[in-house]
């Protein structure tokens, strides 16, 4: 395994897998799947509504919750309950979270973030991050927050590499989560030329090419599965390395297309959206 050291000394492991779209049942089988399969990334959120599933996956691994970086967020309807993050930790069934997020850059963000920075101060929370926030709310949080944020989440993937963010990232030391880390399944992407040639090179798969790629590029991944077969070829990425010229190969793959944009009025559905049941 590899890994991002955060601003604050933390190691998060740069790969593991997420949850979305999965129901509790089946985030419970896949991360107890994962966990033996030597992941040691989770990443989860309340929107999912699975967060006790991800939990009792992490139980029934049997690893000791030391061992697992386990990554939530905060839905925007909650950013200004007080008691919401001692909410997630009970679902989640424990008493820490390696990294909390909030989820999206609704009004209320800076209410939730302190928060977070509450938690941060007492323990609870081990680092902070920004999902889907613009360079300039990045840069607000940055300069007024007492805690610099750790990790901003964002769409990227060989056609949409986030190069400008992440240029503003190497500056404040801030690590990406890459989320669609595959491009969302888009088989264009995923059968490009220079993955195939790669994968017959190395004997990986292309979808293997892409996430390493995203580790050398400095990326955490975290791509999703239920099957306990992909989930371990997504990663079994850690034995070989591409060159400086065959990453460099990749970058001309860019076509500056992302496959989801946050809207001001998508936003504004989102602070109002309530939670469903989480079982």
């Amino acid at each position: 395994m590899e890994y991002f050291t955060l601003s604050n000394g933390n190691k998060m492991p740069m790969a593991g897998i997420g949850v979305f779209m999965m129901s509790p049942a089946e985030a419970e089988a896949a991360v107890e799947s994962a966990i033996k399969s030597g992941v040691r990334l989770i990443d989860t959120a309340n929107g999912y509504m699975n967060e006790s599933g991800t939990g009792r996956g992490i139980k029934k691994s049997g690893v000791a919750r030391e061992e697992i970086f386990l990554v939530t967020k905060l839905w925007p309807t909650v950013y200004e309950k007080e008691t919401a993050i001692d909410e997630t930790l009970a679902r989640l069934g424990t008493d820490y979270i390696d990294l909390l997020f909030l989820h999206q850059p609704t009004d209320n963000w800076r209410e939730g973030y302190r928060n977070i920075e509450k938690a941060y101060k007492e323990g609870k929370v081990k680092a902070i991050g920004l999902s889907n926030f613009p360079e300039d709310l990045l840069k607000e949080a940055i300069e007024t927050m007492d805690i610099k944020p750790h990790v901003v989440q964002v769409e990227a993937h060989p056609y949409f590499p986030q190069t400008e963010l992440k240029a503003f990232l190497a500056e404040t030391g801030m690590g990406l989560m890459a989320w669609y880390p595959l491009g969302h399944g888009d088989k264009n992407l995923i059968n490009e030329p220079v993955f195939a040639k790669l994968a017959g090179k190395y004997g990986k798969t292309n979808a293997q090419i892409i996430l390493r790629w995203h580790v050398q590029s400095g990326n955490v991944v975290f791509p999703g599965s239920r099957n306990p077969e992909h989930i371990r070829d997504n990663f079994d990425i850690f034995d070989f390395a591409l060159t400086g010229e065959e990453m460099a190969e990749v970058g001309k793959v860019n076509k500056g297309v992302r496959y989801y944009n946050g809207t001001p009025e998508m936003l504004a559905q989102y602070a109002k959206m309530e939670l469903g049941p989480d079982l």
